[in-house]
């Protein structure tokens, strides 16, 4: 599998009792394939995965493989900074049926470029199942270079892509410039998927799909297609919204404009907590300006 195109990071609905809302899961799901974005990703960060236990991600993996129904692709987050827990889940996945995975650098334990490295080798060894490496530095506190990144492509075939997030255009071309046949480039910044795509990226996992589906993969389409002329134009009508998506810790942006939208209840885990009043009147601003609300 090489992916093209957009990979919403899904959000994950809860009840106001703080579980899993799988009936406004399905219709997020259901929005997302109608609208035709390219794939899905359960379980990221912006699924709130990092407070969701083990029994929870895999009931979440399961149901949105199950509600897709192949009708696009699901890569399903099964990283963590312990790599046996990121093997068990990997696993896991594969056997309910995931085309791929994501998997995050190891957050928190700050590791070597070797470590990194040696983590990922072992999953590949562990699992055969095609792999998307996930950089995220502000999130995990360390930043996998280049060499490194390519070091586990080269490493084995199962890894298939690089979610690059760390919002370093440099970084990105200098991967995509000595990637091997069979790895490509997903940009991990929705703003940064335009200039990305020029550069030889094949696609992005983003953000601001979870309710801009056709708009946003319209733009990363049409820049996949070289229209860069219609991609330039959806990228500065959506560029506010980017920003804004991130004006607090994500995904309580994104989640207060899909509650604003009448998909889902507004709740968090802990330590999230919802957006403030003057955040979320900035958003619906936004909204009404590109006319979504």
């Amino acid at each position: 599998m090489k992916f093209f195109g957009t990979a919403t990071a899904l959000v994950t609905p809860f009840l106001p009792s703080g579980e899993i809302d799988f009936p406004s899961l399905g219709k997020l799901i259901d929005l997302q394939i109608e609208h035709g974005v390219e794939g899905i990703v359960p379980c990221g960060s912006t699924g709130e995965a990092a407070t969701q236990s083990t029994y929870e991600k895999l009931s979440v993996i399961s149901y949105t493989l199950e509600r897709v129904s192949g009708r696009c692709k699901v890569i399903a987050g099964t990283g963590s900074n312990d790599t046996a827990a990121s093997i068990k889940l990997t696993q896991a996945a594969k056997d309910m049926g995931a085309e791929a995975v994501l998997l995050v650098g190891p957050y928190y334990n700050k590791p070597t470029q070797n470590g990194h490295f040696e983590h990922f080798r072992t999953i590949a060894d562990a699992v055969d199942i095609d792999m998307i490496i996930y950089n995220v530095p502000g999130r995990t506190g360390s930043n996998m270079l280049p060499e490194t990144q390519l070091r586990i492509a080269e490493y084995s075939n199962r890894f298939i892509a690089t979610k690059e997030a760390s919002a370093n255009l440099e970084q990105m071309q200098e991967i995509i410039r000595s990637a091997p046949e069979h790895f490509s480039l997903l940009s991990g910044d929705d703003s940064l998927a335009l200039p990305a795509i020029s550069c030889g990226a094949t696609g992005v996992i983003a953000v601001i799909s979870n309710y801009l589906p056709k708009m946003f993969g319209d733009c990363v389409r049409a820049a996949l297609q070289n229209d860069f002329a219609t991609a330039r134009e959806l990228q500065y009508k959506m560029l506010p919204l980017m920003k804004l998506n991130f004006i607090e810790s994500n995904p309580i942006p994104v989640k207060a404009i899909l509650h604003a939208m009448g998909l889902i209840e507004e709740v968090y885990r802990l330590p999230l907590t919802p957006i403030a009043p003057v955040n979320k009147q900035k958003l619906v601003d936004a909204l009404k300006e590109i006319g979504v609300l």
